[in-house]
């Protein structure tokens, strides 16, 4: 029989088995099932004691024009100040509201009751910062006493995984933090307070940076931001690894000694400092596209002009954080304006979740987050009520 001048058969066409394509099907399916997300590198940010109200309302009016906190309230209110609220918190941190508002998660803006606290009582940077590691508010870490934390926080946990081993690295400012992320027992490599870069680390940068420390004085329990930025810019660029804590320290001190001029201008500091990471990240190959950033604060602060500059269980408003995020596995859903409640708690499991290695804990721990709305990823990550086990 011919059709078209070609030759046909009178059998059936035998068509092949299907069983091998739905078998790669599957194998696809469960490694997708293993790691939803597109983050391998993530990156977390906090800046120690900065409130909610400068982030969401820029400079407060009741402070930028005090004498008693501020020293020139009028250059302070041409660098800071507009009636428009969305200038005016645009102002001090350009990077929040030009970028991460349009490509990422701004959660935390009380006026829409849209809230993130920390869970533990005490309301002071030790625990905060404990509750944030371990997703566990430890009823026994009350104050700031530099002593090693007996809780297993997700640095150490990453840093046992195959994928993440000799990855996973921490700056911060404030030297308390060997003791918070127990240096001693999780072996992580750690550059905290004034303590210099050594090893193989001994580039002219590195040594001019370990000169510049050397020369300070006094030095304090809190290093210069801006010094810790760069250790870790420069062992970033250097070592690439693909989980980094930066933990800087200085709106904390700033707001402690009553300056506001300065509490503000180190904000917008924090602002370029983390634009700059967030560029270099997405022009270099290893990070570009695959990199996640979490920024927060361990505490709050009082929210009246007379209380601002504290923060303590008695101090209301000590409780009140905020987050943002940014990645490829954050909807750019910008400024969230829906009625909920995130507790810091449930960080630990959010970073761990986003980086395919579920936190596992010898205590209950707060539910992740998800940052998108694909219900796959939702049902790895955790429901969209955002909710608190």
């Amino acid at each position: 029989m011919r059709l078209n001048g070609r030759h046909t058969f009178d059998k059936p066409l035998v068509m092949k088995p299907a069983l091998p394509c739905f078998l790669l099907l599957l194998i696809q399916l469960s490694l997708t099932a293993q790691h939803p997300f597109k983050t391998r590198h993530l990156f977390i940010i906090t800046t120690d004691g900065f409130r909610w109200q400068e982030i969401f309302t820029g400079a407060d009016p009741d402070l930028i024009n005090n004498t008693r906190y501020v020293r020139d309230t009028a250059l302070i209110r041409r660098l800071y100040w507009d009636e428009d609220i969305s200038l005016r918190r645009t102002r001090l941190m350009p990077f929040f509201w030009n970028v991460i508002a349009e490509k990422g998660q701004l959660y935390g803006n009380r006026i829409y009751d849209n809230k993130v606290d920390v869970r533990n009582l005490y309301k002071v940077s030790y625990p905060g910062y404990n509750e944030i590691f371990t997703g566990y508010t430890d009823p026994g870490i009350v104050i700031n006493l530099p002593r090693y934390n007996h809780n297993v926080n997700i640095l150490e946990f990453l840093n046992a995984k195959k994928q993440y081993q000799g990855k996973v690295v921490a700056f911060s400012s404030w030297n308390v933090f060997p003791f918070i992320l127990n240096q001693e027992r999780s072996q992580l490599p750690l550059n905290s307070g004034y303590e210099t870069m050594t090893g193989e680390d001994r580039d002219s940068t590195i040594q001019l940076i370990n000169r510049v420390q050397d020369n300070i004085s006094p030095k304090t329990h809190c290093r210069h931001d801006w010094l810790t930025f760069m250790n870790a810019q420069e062992y970033i660029e250097q070592h690439h690894p693909s989980v980094v804590f930066i933990g800087l320290g200085e709106t904390d001190e700033f707001a402690h000694s009553r300056h506001y001029d300065l509490y503000l201008q180190q904000a917008t500091a924090i602002d370029k400092m983390i634009s700059d990471l967030w560029y270099y990240v997405q022009t270099d190959p290893f990070y570009k596209d695959n990199t996640t950033l979490i920024i927060t604060t361990d505490h709050g602060r009082g929210s009246r002009s007379y209380n601002w500059s504290n923060h303590s269980l008695l101090t209301p408003g000590s409780s009140q954080t905020w987050l943002a995020a940014i990645g490829p596995d954050v909807d750019p859903l910008g400024e969230i304006r829906t009625n909920q409640q995130i507790y810091e708690k449930q960080l630990a499991a959010t970073i761990t979740a986003l980086l395919g290695e579920p936190f596992q804990s010898d205590h209950k721990i707060g539910k992740a987050i998800s940052f998108t709305s694909s219900p796959f990823t939702n049902s790895i990550a955790g429901s969209k009520d955002l909710g608190s086990k």
